[in-house]
């Protein structure tokens, strides 16, 4: 697996990463011996950049800072051969309502002292401020942040689901090595104003969800397809009829994929590493198999006219994100 830097402190991490929220919620029940098997084949194939969240598992079965536990359990004798990424800032998920965020400095410090207890390490690689505090200035909660490195607790610094203007004020306080968001075929939104910003930085971009929850595999065609438990059954992108119009989009994936021998995620995934060398997508998965065919996308190559193809369809999507 290449290495990419992320941002311009220092840190590399695998070109590709593993986002791990779906070990313990939001896609329907999962096996933990299953999810523990798939990290260790993540790192013996070199995805070593592992991402997870104080809050995940929050809408799962044992509730927040269940897929820490997790992690830490899976990396008891492996703690070395990664860089580990976690969050703070999300307090709490209310299916159906919402999400009610918390990032005070107090609530900062406890939090990455917490985090630190269940990952069974004394320092977390990357820390994300998961979403800004609308009741507390970025400034404080970066600035607490800031002090974890210090200590010693914490390496580098990201954010998470950022405005430009968030990105910039955060950066001031403490330099910011990446930036966390949605970005894949299907989700552009970062790409008029966030982008450019973290590029003018010089932090490196970590695009979440990159395959479409999915979508972009060709897998997700009904709702049946889904899981009755499944979150994306309540998302407007994967109600009947968002799902007929974006259909579009994956018959283009999957024309370019038949046409070059591979599978349409990893056309997918091609796309989302092919903006650059600062990009580091972390597709989720609990399946060895599926964490197979990921890791080999880094090496699916696209022309410039199937680069084109896929930006004009993906021009129109049906839906919004939430």
């Amino acid at each position: 697996m290449q290495q990419r830097p992320l941002g311009t402190q220092g840190l590399t991490v695998s070109a590709q990463g593993l986002g791990l929220m779906g070990m313990s919620q939001s896609y329907g029940p999962a096996n933990d011996l299953d999810s523990i098997a798939t990290i260790h084949r993540a790192l013996d194939i070199g995805v070593t950049f592992l991402d997870t969240a104080n809050i995940y598992g929050a809408t799962g079965l044992y509730g927040p800072g269940a897929n820490e536990k997790l992690v830490g359990y899976a990396l008891r004798e492996r703690r070395d051969e990664v860089t580990l990424a976690t969050k703070v800032g999300i307090v709490g998920i209310e299916p159906g309502v919402g999400m009610s965020l918390g990032a005070s400095p107090g609530h900062i410090r406890e939090a990455a002292d917490a985090s630190l207890q269940r990952l069974g390490t004394d320092r977390i690689d990357l820390y994300y401020l998961h979403r800004v505090d609308p009741d507390t200035p970025i400034e404080d909660s970066i600035g607490a942040m800031a002090d974890l490195v210090t200590a010693g607790k914490v390496r580098y610094l990201g954010v998470s689901e950022v405005t430009a203007d968030e990105l910039e004020r955060a950066n001031a306080v403490h330099p910011i090595s990446a930036l966390q968001s949605e970005w894949s075929l299907w989700t552009r939104g970062l790409e008029a104003e966030v982008l450019p910003a973290a590029r003018r930085l010089g932090v490196g971009v970590v695009p979440f969800s990159p395959l479409g929850r999915g979508f972009l595999t060709g897998a997700v065609t009904t709702q049946d397809t889904m899981a009755p438990t499944d979150v994306r059954r309540n998302m407007p992108r994967f109600q009947p009829d968002a799902l007929d119009a974006n259909a579009r989009l994956v018959a283009i994936v999957r024309e370019i994929a038949e046409d070059k021998g591979v599978l349409p995620g990893q056309i997918a995934l091609a796309w989302v590493h092919a903006q650059g060398d600062d990009v580091v997508p972390i597709p989720g998965t609990r399946r060895i198999t599926y964490l197979e065919q990921n890791a080999a996308a880094v090496d699916v190559e696209l022309t410039p006219e199937d680069l084109a193809r896929l930006d004009a369809v993906a021009a129109e999507v049906t839906g919004e994100r939430y």
